[in-house]
């Protein structure tokens, strides 16, 4: 008698994704979903140590990359890049997936991120639209359609729950009245605006029609919650994590979010992450040996100074091992047309290119995986930069959405093929 796929998952109690077995007569029907991940680190690396010396497939690793040296061929690492227009240091962590200019002026008004734009076409299709994470600060690197910055979930127990924990009939019940309730009083705040926008002059309606288009935003994300409420929510093997408290097991957060983005991924609830890993706000960062190096931020405005150089190389040096698990994790993943790292752009860099001094050109940027032909350093000129949005361009197009433009870009990025 032969077995269905289907029924071996149902016996089994497992939700997650895995290899086409032929001895069940089983086939990929489709390819399997494209996903993107997008990670700010938010206070970059010293550029001496981050980029290679030379170009193209045959470059020389920097001290850095040597610690993803096993993903060569996995990643391409850029330099020459940035947002034109943005400028203002720490402040333009916000439009790092934006590209919006001058994110320090008073009259700023961001525009949509990257992400965003991906979640709008694809979202539907996952029980999250996207996820917008965060580690030791509260900042994001999510907006809207009407530039909204879209909150983080910072800790990843909360967003094992979120994924994974299935309330009972009562309690689901609940949450359905509670998405209707919050329904009911965006129609009566629409009505509001749209009598309002009658009354007022034209650069009022102006911010009158970006409300009012966060809000139709805010009113489908209710529409779709309240379609998946009711749907069983997928049965992983893996515990809820033990969240760290102490703000200075940065690095076993990172370990962990990374984890969960990873289930997320591998139980298609959702396809498009962003992570931002917050320095600015980190007291310290215990290494994992016992020793604990303090003050973060305060070493990254290292002044040149020899001793604080040595305790932000070690820091960094963590950063980019992370990174490594991450895309070994991926790359463990079966699929029946590839690894999860395949399927998967991992985007990767700061929005300064040195936070030692707060400029925002030649950023550090790395992109791994999701089918890209990857293994070479992509060198631009470090004076006057070719658009990051460009990169962002190539990757929308990779996600399967052809559009002509996003943010400053003027075409798809050279050389990543």
């Amino acid at each position: 008698m032969k077995t269905s796929r289907r029924t071996f998952l149902r016996a089994a109690g497992v939700g997650l994704s895995l290899p086409v077995l032929e001895s069940f007569g089983a086939a990929p029907s489709k390819a399997s979903p494209k996903r993107m991940i997008a990670i700010n680190q938010d206070l970059g690396f010293i550029p001496k140590h981050f980029f290679p010396g030379t170009s193209g497939r045959n470059y020389v690793l920097s001290p850095y990359l040597e610690k993803i040296a096993a993903h060569r061929e996995q990643f391409t690492v850029f330099s020459g890049l940035s947002h034109l227009g943005v400028d203002g240091g720490h402040r333009a962590d916000k439009t790092f997936l934006t590209g919006a200019p001058h994110p320090g002026r008073a009259s700023f008004r961001n525009s949509i991120s990257l992400d965003q734009v991906m979640a709008n076409e694809l979202g539907h299709e996952t029980r999250f639209r996207s996820l917008s994470l965060g580690i030791n600060d509260s900042r994001s690197l999510s907006y809207t359609q009407a530039g909204v910055e879209i909150p983080t979930i910072q800790s990843a127990a909360e967003l094992y729950k979120k994924m994974f924990l299935q309330g009972d009939r009562k309690a689901m019940e609940a949450q359905l009245v509670r998405l209707q309730r919050k329904r009911s009083i965006l129609d009566v705040v629409m009505g509001q605006s749209s009598d309002l926008s009658r009354r007022v002059n034209a650069s009022d309606r102006e911010r009158i029609d970006q409300f009012q288009t966060a809000v139709r935003s805010l009113e489908q994300r209710l529409t779709e919650a309240q379609a998946w409420e009711a749907r069983p929510r997928p049965k992983v093997n893996e515990t809820m994590p033990e969240y760290p408290t102490d703000k200075k097991q940065f690095f076993e957060m990172v370990r962990m979010m990374n984890d969960m983005s990873r289930l997320a991924f591998q139980t298609d609830s959702t396809r498009v992450i962003t992570l931002f890993l917050g320095g600015v706000r980190t007291p310290g960062v215990n290494l994992g040996d016992g020793h604990t190096i303090g003050g973060y931020h305060n070493i990254s405005h290292h002044g040149k100074d020899e001793e604080k150089l040595k305790q932000l190389a070690e820091i960094e040096v963590g950063q980019l091992e992370l990174l490594g698990e991450l895309l070994q994790d991926l790359k463990d993943v079966e699929e029946p047309d590839g690894t999860l790292l395949d399927r998967t752009m991992v985007l990767y860099g700061c929005h300064m290119g040195d936070a030692n001094i707060h400029n925002n050109t030649n950023l550090p940027v790395i992109l791994a995986g999701g089918g890209f032909r990857h293994g070479q350093h992509l060198a631009f000129n470090q004076h006057n930069n070719r658009p990051l949005a460009n990169l962002y361009l190539s990757m929308l197009h990779n996600m399967g959405l052809e559009t002509d433009r996003f943010a400053s870009s003027t075409g798809t990025l050279t050389g990543l093929l």
